[in-house]
């Protein structure tokens, strides 16, 4: 293919890869197209006026990742800030045993990676894509000179982070003091204000999850989980449907942890 480049124009060039990369193509095309909407959808930029958009997208850039597929790891530099388009990403981190404790599921429409470069520190934390994901990334130094143009998004990323943080601080707070059935009520509790919708049955957490995310989330292990599970499960407390959770009684949870 080399050989044969050096005598194509660059439009026969360029017909030669749609051929032959003719869904990647397909792909890209798609991710360019809908980056300003979906720039518009990010939480921290929704506030920004649909003229100024064009400037954010000319700084930023698109990327898929496979599912399973790290996107950073611990003492990587901060060099970038990433915006979730769609799918989903976890942010954790690994103990000097190997553990994993997850600090957060992302969603779409939510920033990662900010707060290591906004101090300028090496990761210290991994994130990593828990299905197929497309991502909008910014060079950090361009994320700086943003916030430090526009006051209105310095003050909602001040909020963020500080929402971050007392979301760390009450998990830690839950890993110290409390046992895992207790994790395991609040975590389910904390799932449905995000991801709750009413059915008849119940309160049914539309995110897929596994008990290894769960364990990872809560501090314990995957049988310890499956285990609290099948007991909350016989209790009344909850059902299945399939990978999903349906909170029965969530009122008898509330209990448990004191709300």
């Amino acid at each position: 293919m080399m050989a044969l480049a050096t005598f194509l124009s660059a439009q026969e060039r360029e017909n030669v890869r749609r051929l032959i990369y003719p869904d990647h193509f397909a792909m890209i095309l798609h991710m360019i197209k809908n980056k300003i909407w979906y720039l518009q959808r990010i939480n921290l930029f929704n506030a920004i006026p649909p003229e100024e958009m064009e400037d954010l997208d000319r700084i930023t850039r698109m990327a898929a990742v496979k599912k399973k597929e790290t996107i950073y790891l611990p003492g990587d530099p901060s060099r970038q800030v990433y915006l979730l388009k769609s799918g989903r990403v976890k942010i954790a981190r690994l103990s000097e045993e190997g553990r994993e404790l997850t600090f957060a599921l992302l969603e779409p429409g939510e920033i990662f990676g900010e707060l290591e470069a906004l101090d300028d520190l090496p990761r210290d934390t991994l994130a990593e894509a828990l299905d197929d994901s497309e991502l909008c990334i910014m060079q950090r130094d361009t994320f700086l000179a943003l916030i430090r143009s526009k006051p209105e998004l310095s003050f909602r990323l001040t909020k963020l982070i500080g929402f971050r943080m007392r979301q760390i601080e009450s998990r830690v707070e839950d890993l110290v003091f409390r046992d895992v059935p207790y994790r395991l009520a609040h975590l389910l509790l904390r799932l449905s204000k995000e991801y709750g919708k009413e059915t008849p049955q119940g309160i049914l957490l539309k995110i897929k999850i596994t008990h290894q995310e769960i364990a990872n989330l809560i501090g314990s292990i995957r049988e310890t989980v499956s285990t609290i599970l099948g007991d909350f499960k016989k209790e009344g407390l909850i059902t299945f449907d399939g990978r999903k959770i349906i909170l029965l009684r969530p009122d008898l949870l509330k209990k448990r942890v004191g709300f």
